[in-house]
C-alpha cells in the first residue's frame, strides 16, 4: 500500500467549498483515504472476480483464488493453474476465461500497463476495455484505485448512484442530468467525491 494521493488534501478543500453535502461527508470520514496497491494485475483479477456479485461473495471467491495461487497473484502463476481448479474457487466459466486471458496478455506483452500513464482517462478506459471481461466500469475502477486518477466519475457504479440518491434526496435511480451536474461541480476531483460518497453507504472502504 502507498500513501494517500498528493492531491487529496487540496481536493478535500475544493470539494468542501463547492458542495455542502460533500463538506459534511469529508468532515464525517476523516480516518481513511484512497490508496493504491500499485499492482495492476492483482487489481484486474480482483475486478473480474468482483463483477456482478456481492462484496462478501467476491471476498470469499478471491480468498480461494489467492490460496490457489499460493499467495502470489502473478501472471506466470495464474497461467499455470488449470481451469478446473479455478472453477472450484467459485469462478464462473466466463471469469475463468477472463483471468486466463489476462495472464496471457501480460506474458505475451499484448497488453502493456506502462502505456496507461501516458494516456488521458478516456483513452486509458478504451485500452483497458480491450481486455477480456474488462468493461468500462472495471477500467474506471483500475484508473481510480490502481493509478489514483483524480477525476474518475463511474456512473455505471450502483454504489455511487445509491449514494447520490441517499445524500442528495433523489429517487433511485438519480436523474442523469443531476448526476452530470455533480460531475461538473466535482471536477477535477470526481474520484475523491466518489470515494466519500461510497463511504457514506459502506464503512468498509473499497479497494481493488
Amino acid at each position: 500500500m502507498t500513501k494517500k494521493p498528493k492531491y487529496w488534501n487540496k481536493a478535500k478543500k475544493y470539494l468542501s467549498k463547492k458542495d455542502k453535502t460533500m463538506s459534511i461527508l469529508i468532515k464525517r470520514y476523516k480516518d481513511k483515504t484512497l490508496i493504491t496497491r500499485g499492482d495492476i494485475f492483482f487489481s484486474l483479477c480482483n475486478s473480474i472476480i468482483g463483477q456482478q456479485i456481492s462484496v462478501a461473495a467476491a471476498n470469499s471467491v478471491f480468498s480461494k483464488f489467492k490460496l490457489a495461487c499460493k499467495g502470489k497473484i502473478k501472471p506466470k502463476i495464474v497461467n499455470k493453474i488449470n481451469t478446473t481448479k479455478l472453477k472450484k474457487c467459485g469462478l464462473s466459466r466466463q471469469k475463468v476465461k477472463g483471468i486466463k486471458s489476462l495472464a496471457k496478455s501480460f506474458l505475451n506483452k499484448t497488453f502493456d500497463p506502462n502505456l496507461i500513464s501516458k494516456m488521458e482517462d478516456e483513452e486509458a478506459i478504451i485500452y483497458l476495455s480491450n481486455l477480456r471481461q474488462i468493461g468500462r466500469w472495471s477500467a474506471e475502477m483500475i484508473l481510480l484505485f490502481t493509478f489514483n486518477r483524480p477525476n474518475i466519475w463511474p456512473i455505471q457504479d450502483i454504489g455511487l448512484l445509491r449514494s447520490i440518491s441517499k445524500n442528495y434526496k433523489k429517487k433511485y435511480l438519480p436523474p442523469e442530468r443531476f448526476v452530470s451536474e455533480l460531475r461538473n461541480r466535482f471536477s477535477p476531483y470526481c474520484s475523491v467525491a466518489t470515494w466519500y460518497l461510497w463511504r457514506s453507504i459502506d464503512d468498509d472502504t473499497i479497494q481493488y
